[in-house]
């Protein structure tokens, strides 16, 4: 059975502990930590110890109050790079973050996000626990972390039910609502027009729902589908770019829309790269137009015979 098709379970209070206990949390996120500017021998310890509790914080804290089994688990991964480090307590690095998302009766698994955020500023001792509270902002690094920890789970639920992940998109907005306090860049509507306050801002825009359906249609109804029957699956893919094209006519330039298809450019060149030349022909004529950005990609593709 597709994961999260069937959700949601409700506990009782009393009951609630003993469901947790044998259930797994909803990451299995992979941390890696990096400074290849930085030599010191103590500075790698400590980023050692940071990736580590990191790894914690990301696959140990229950984010959602629905079960998940072991083979569930959202498939995701960060990479910190750190640049510069100020001082013992400061430092300054990007962060990319990607999450992927398995198809039924297949071993693959579709990108679903890939962002590398360059605001990445944050204090950070050993000794430091990691405490965050939906309610209050604590920290700039567990915020950045529990942002992108809602968002994906939003995303993958939204990849199994039309707008199935709203509440944690939500979540995420209150996230970047709470750091509005913070000094530090990527929370704010006024710094940049690609930054986490635009994400989650864009993805709950009633403006951008046909992306969120687009986001549906194919995966739930396209790549799901195409190991019984490939060619419904590949038409419900080719249906769900015109809603990306719905998108596209009210905001040409919308910074969801460029996310959607930086993951997804390359899976859509390889799928449609085995259509028949009319379809493939009208197919990269569209992606030509709502992703300008991957053209080259696109022409390949009409330059391909079908196997």
């Amino acid at each position: 059975m597709i994961r999260r098709i069937i959700f949601v379970f409700v506990f009782t209070s009393a009951l609630y502990p003993l469901a947790s206990s044998i259930s797994a949390q909803e990451l299995n996120c992979t941390v890696q930590v990096v400074a290849p500017a930085l030599q010191a021998s103590a500075d790698k310890q400590i980023l050692q110890t940071l990736q580590q509790t990191i790894y914690e914080f990301m696959n140990q804290k229950k984010w959602t109050n629905d079960v998940f089994a072991q083979d569930e688990r959202i498939e995701c991964s960060i990479v910190i790079t750190v640049t510069s480090r100020p001082s013992s307590e400061q430092f300054v690095a990007s962060l990319q973050v990607q999450s992927r998302r398995p198809i039924f009766k297949t071993s693959y698994n579709s990108l679903l996000f890939n962002y590398i955020d360059q605001n990445c500023f944050f204090n950070y001792t050993p000794s430091q626990p990691f405490e965050y509270n939906d309610n209050t902002y604590t920290s700039n690094l567990t915020s950045i972390l529990s942002f992108y920890a809602y968002y994906i789970i939003g995303l993958d639920y939204d990849s199994y039910s039309l707008e199935g992940g709203t509440f944690y998109f939500q979540k995420a907005q209150q996230v970047v609502t709470n750091a509005q306090v913070s000094p530090e860049k990527g929370w704010q509507s006024s710094q940049d027009t690609r930054n986490r306050y635009w994400l989650s801002e864009n993805i709950l825009n009633n403006t951008f729902k046909p992306l969120r359906e687009c986001i549906y249609k194919y995966h739930r109804l396209g790549f799901d589908v195409m190991a019984e029957d490939l060619n419904s699956g590949r038409t419900a893919v080719m249906q769900s770019m015109d809603l990306a094209k719905q998108v596209f006519d009210n905001k040409p330039n919308a910074f969801n829309l460029q996310m959607f298809f930086l993951a997804k450019a390359d899976e859509l060149v390889n799928l449609f790269s085995q259509l028949e030349p009319t379809d493939k022909q009208k197919m990269v004529d569209l992606l030509n137009q709502i992703d300008p950005g991957n053209t080259t990609k696109y022409n390949k593709t009409s330059q391909s015979s079908p196997q």
